[in-house]
């Protein structure tokens, strides 16, 4: 069993202020995989201090040098990408397979895409001939607060602190206490990499205690968090009364419209996309929603390919799907398949309990709902584990009514061969991402959606302005070569 109690401030790890363990799971075999401190004020409050004392330099340093130093994180992933693989696979579960090809990978995928986009950063913006002399000048925000989730966790971690870094803020990181370890990995390989003192800061600890704590931090001048849309109202609050930026990725209940005309392997397709990282996504296309004239083939498929699925533990190689992350989740996720019966929807493949074959781990049958109706609890709710709802529909304008009738609107998602329905939807939709036809966001796209899920703007330009100031300038000298450049 790892001990990790340490938390990295200004550049070096010391020992928490007061130490508090915490034991790290393996929802694999419910055994303590790592032991973690939980810090207090006095650790949050010392790497608030170390990120603002670093922020000039940083803020100061060319945007160049910040680009060379952020790309040299990716030396120390390649070097070290199966530790990083199997930390990921250990602490949340995720099949070691999916964790090299998948979520390890988030790493360089989003620091390559925001090292691209961060070349096209206009750092002075003149308005035009209208206004001669007059500009806006992008500046980082300041000292920015982290806080990341454990489902899909060096992923949330590269779309908040590489762009942070690469904008000229320093940060503090909060990880999830379920997913430490790859945090502290990525906090090496930032001190590996050369990256300044102070610039990079992680303190583990809870959200009731150093989530909290930064969020009404008042030298935290913006906070960026994923999570569940119930923290994040909190996070709203908080905030509010030091008057930080938030930005905030929330929950989902994305509605996957599949028509007639819809690719052979459509339905196939959507059940093997909202069982992967055994549902634990709030991007899952989690509402099937399938035009009547071919529900019943639909349905039957589903369930076909849902019971193909196999379950199995994280470590083991092969296309399985692993555990959710604690017994908490699974619990829940139980009640929810249970309300699903109570509440007359069909069950069609899944169900209670663990999968044959087990008795602990944090387990989940593979589960599909048919003849779901809008309004029921499975319909509405974020389950946040393998469990399809199918809900049929007779017209467009129904399913496109059913699937913009729920208080989220992370993605939806077309299934259609009609390239002229599939940018109608495209439109009609009420998201902040919709994708048609599997094809998934291209380089450099943002992720982020509207209503409760959030107004977060991840990835790309859009994740990096996300951590800039801008500051109107009048009388402005543009023949000067600015400090900027």
């Amino acid at each position: 069993m790892l001990t990790k109690r340490d938390f990295y401030i200004n550049g070096t790890w010391v020992a928490p202020a007061s130490p508090c363990d915490y034991q790290v799971i393996n929802p694999s075999n419910e055994e303590p995989c790592a032991v973690i401190s939980l810090g207090d004020q006095a650790d949050t409050d010392a790497a608030v201090a170390a990120a603002k004392a670093a922020l000039p330099g940083w803020a100061a340093t060319p945007p160049k040098e910040r680009a060379r130093l952020v790309a040299a994180i990716l030396d120390q992933y390649d070097a070290r990408l199966q530790e990083f693989a199997e930390a990921i696979s250990m602490e949340m579960g995720a099949p070691i397979d999916f964790a090299l090809e998948e979520q390890a990978p988030c790493l360089p995928w989003h620091t390559q895409n925001f090292l691209t986009a961060f070349e096209e950063i206009e750092w002075v913006r003149p308005l035009g001939p209208q206004a001669p002399g007059s500009a806006v000048v992008m500046e980082p925000i300041g000292v920015v607060g982290l806080i990341t989730p454990w489902n899909w966790p060096v992923n949330q971690i590269a779309l908040k602190a590489i762009p942070a870094m690469l904008a000229g803020c320093t940060c503090v990181l909060k990880p999830s206490e379920e997913s430490p370890l790859n945090a502290m990995l990525f906090a090496e390989f930032c001190h590996d990499a050369g990256i300044p003192s102070g610039v990079f800061n992680l303190v583990n600890g809870d959200g009731a205690g150093v989530g909290s704590q930064l969020s009404t931090h008042p030298d935290v001048e913006m906070i960026s968090f994923t999570g569940s849309t119930r923290a994040g109202k909190a996070i709203s609050k908080a905030a509010a009364e030091t008057l930080k930026r938030v930005t905030l990725e929330l929950g989902g209940k994305g509605a996957n419209l599949l028509f007639a005309d819809a690719r052979d392997n459509a339905v196939e397709w959507s059940v093997r996309r909202m069982m992967e990282n055994t549902g634990q996504s709030c991007n899952a296309p989690s509402r099937l929603l399938v035009e009547r004239s071919i529900y019943d083939k639909a349905v039957a498929k589903a369930a076909e390919v849902a019971n193909s699925i196999a379950v199995g533990p994280a470590h083991e190689a092969g296309p399985h799907v692993g555990p959710v992350v604690n017994k908490r989740q699974w619990e829940q996720i139980q009640g929810y398949i249970q309300k699903g019966i109570d509440e007359g929807a069909r069950l069609v493949a899944g169900g209670p309990g663990l999968p044959e074959g087990f008795n602990r781990g944090f387990y989940v049958k593979p589960t599909i709902f048919a003849d779901v109706t809008p309004g029921m609890t499975i319909e509405r709710e974020e389950i946040f584990g393998p469990v399809l709802a199918i809900v049929p529909f007779d017209t467009e304008e129904e399913a496109i009514r059913i699937a913009n009738d729920t208080p989220y609107g992370l993605t939806n998602y077309v299934q259609s061969s009609d390239p002229v329905r599939g940018n109608r939807l495209g439109h009609a939709l009420k998201a902040g991402m919709v994708e048609i036809n599997g094809k998934s966001r291209g380089a450099g796209s943002f992720f982020g959606g509207v209503k409760q899920s959030g107004r977060a703007r991840e990835g790309g330009v859009w994740g990096l302005e996300e951590f800039l100031e801008a500051k109107s300038v009048s009388g402005y000298d543009f023949t000067l070569k600015d400090a900027a450049e």
